[in-house]
């Protein structure tokens, strides 16, 4: 019995070393843990974007210009049309550029026919990273995110200390909401009517920084270079039920949430809106030292990417719907780590609560690195989180193009490696570094999303060449098995240990009941064709074997 135990080891390492010598595209899956969707992923250096199945396929692709590159991220929305942004493949020569830099915001039909483009690129002002549609009544809006240029002496007017300055400019952010329907810009925020700063007594805006929590430092710079990209605000979001657009700004290592129910002229003030406090910031969290209220030992948020309310796909009665989930890219020197917090939102004060100088919660609801190795998940930049409908975890390590999904216990359901290097092909085999496949979102869509209804979805190839097309085949149930799986069930009754014996080395559910219903065992996505069961703990009488949730047959237990 030891023998065939140990040979049984043998044989599922084996099988699990054979699964894992993918290096691009899918590495590993089990479709019976992992949630049921279609990955869209934009990477870099290349223009299109892709639909994938779970094995990894491509079932749809919108085609871009050869000539453009993200800028940075795609939304498919219900109606089946693409809202994404772009830029072109060369930028030398223009006025305002960091990394994240844009230009286009596009709108495609499933057929990739433009319904509307959008530019924004001159000497005053550039889009950049990201973008927020908001759908009311259906009716499409988009908020973006801009950079606009401050002279040197517009820098100076508003307090700021020169001696931190790179070059005689400053770009702050501004957000700008505007209407495809009439390619008119219908709200504007701008960071630049919301400063403090204790630098300069002679300005108007001259404060005590500690007391004005809902403003912003013009002085801080997080790392002492005087960047002009001062914010390099990454990620918008919208909260549709409270009319909140949520930021991430890492250079301040927070996240910040302003009031929508404002008016233009409001959003510039510091009145009107339903909280009263105009554009001001209606919340802030991370790294109160931004705002002269902490110490470094404060800080949580560390220059973090895609900060948004959970609420796609996701039930009003889930616990964490709308929560607020991150990818917090440096928390240390080679992790990072995806975290879920709760902002306690106060619907009554339309505010959030404020406690010993610090903006609630304390602490995350919610912190995980990868689970089998921390340095696995350790992205300086890019890089996303979703939260599934299963309460699975989706994550997008951006520079090195590795997206996971992983269970609340840990386990990994679900991974992929974008077979891209430098925008091209990669061959099945190839030994990615960072940076070579650039991915800075991943993002899951269920199987019955609207958008889907009515479309073509047989998988079309994948993106790699070379790629291995029998890995998802030999883990996927086929109609046959599903119907006989040519169980055997041995030694029948059994004392010690039962062992369970299928003809195919696929994944499967194995669950045991008592002879009134109990659920006595529970192992998911077995694989290896054997699994032996202890059974010295059941008691005598009559057990009921379930395989993937069907009746496979009754065994005995006689001690």
């Amino acid at each position: 019995m030891k023998k065939l135990i140990i040979s049984l080891v043998v044989m599922i390492i084996a099988l699990q070393m054979a699964m894992s010598q993918n290096t691009v595209g899918l590495l590993s899956y089990k479709p019976f843990s992992s949630y049921d969707g279609y990955n869209l992923i934009y990477p870099h250096n290349q223009p299109d974007i892709f639909l994938l199945d779970a094995c990894g396929e491509i079932v749809h692709t919108w085609e871009g210009d050869d000539d453009l590159r993200p800028g940075n991220t795609a939304y498919l929305l219900e109606d089946g049309n693409i809202l994404y942004t772009s830029r072109p493949s060369t930028f030398t020569n223009d006025a305002i550029w960091a990394g994240g830099g844009g230009q286009n915001i596009t709108l495609k039909d499933w057929d990739n026919n433009i319904l509307w483009d959008f530019s924004l690129n001159n000497e005053n002002f550039r889009l950049h990273h990201d973008i927020a549609p908001i759908v009311r009544n259906g009716e499409l809006t988009v908020l973006a995110i801009a950079w606009e240029k401050k002279t040197l002496e517009e820098v100076i007017a508003v307090g700021r200390d020169t001696t931190v300055l790179d070059r005689e400019e400053l770009w702050p952010d501004y957000i700008l909401e505007i209407d495809p329907a009439t390619d008119e810009i219908v709200w504007e925020w701008h960071t630049w009517d919301h400063l403090v700063q204790d630098f300069d007594a002679t300005k108007p805006n001259f404060g005590v920084i500690s007391e004005n929590p809902n403003r912003i430092d013009i002085n801080y710079d997080f790392d002492g270079s005087g960047n002009a990209d001062w914010m390099h605000t990454n990620s918008i979001d919208y909260n549709l039920e409270r009319s909140q657009i949520l930021l991430s700004v890492p250079n301040f290592s927070e996240i910040w949430i302003i009031d929508h129910t404002t008016t233009t002229e409001q959003a510039a003030s510091s009145t009107g809106g339903v909280g009263g406090r105009g554009g001001d910031l209606m919340y802030r969290w991370g790294n109160p030292s931004a705002y002269a209220s902490g110490t470094a030992d404060d800080q949580k948020l560390f220059y973090q990417h895609d900060a948004h309310f959970i609420d796609e796909h996701i039930s009003p009665v889930d616990p964490q719907f709308n929560k607020i989930g991150v990818f917090n890219n440096r928390v240390g020197d080679d992790f990072s780590t995806i975290n879920i917090l709760n902002p306690q939102w106060d619907m009554y004060t339309w505010g959030y609560p404020f406690s010993n100088d610090n903006y609630l919660p304390t602490e995350f609801d919610l912190t995980r690195t990868h689970p089998v190795d921390s340095t696995l998940m350790h992205s300086t930049g890019l890089s996303s989180l979703q939260y599934l409908p299963n309460t699975n975890l989706l994550v997008c390590v951006g520079r090195f193009g590795y997206s996971y999904e992983m269970t609340q216990d840990g386990d990994i359901v679900w991974e992929y490696k974008t077979p891209l290097i430098a925008g091209l092909q990669a061959t099945q085999g190839d030994e990615l570094l960072i940076n070579n496949n650039l991915t800075f979102r991943m993002d899951r869509y269920p199987v019955d999303y609207p958008a889907f209804d009515d479309k073509f979805l047989d998988p079309m190839g994948w993106i790699e060449l070379e790629p291995d097309t029998e890995l998802c085949q030999s883990i996927l149930p086929t109609d046959d098995i599903n119907i006989n799986y040519n169980l055997e069930i041995f030694p029948n009754p059994a004392d010690q240990m039962i062992g369970v014996k299928w003809d195919e080395s696929m994944y499967i559910n194995i669950e045991i009941y008592d002879i009134i219903g109990r659920l006595k065992y529970q192992e998911l996505n077995v694989n290896g064709g054997m699994k032996y069961i202890d059974t010295s703990r059941l008691i005598d009488g009559t057990y009921t074997l379930m395989v993937n949730g069907a009746d496979s047959g009754r065994f005995i237990v006689k001690h």
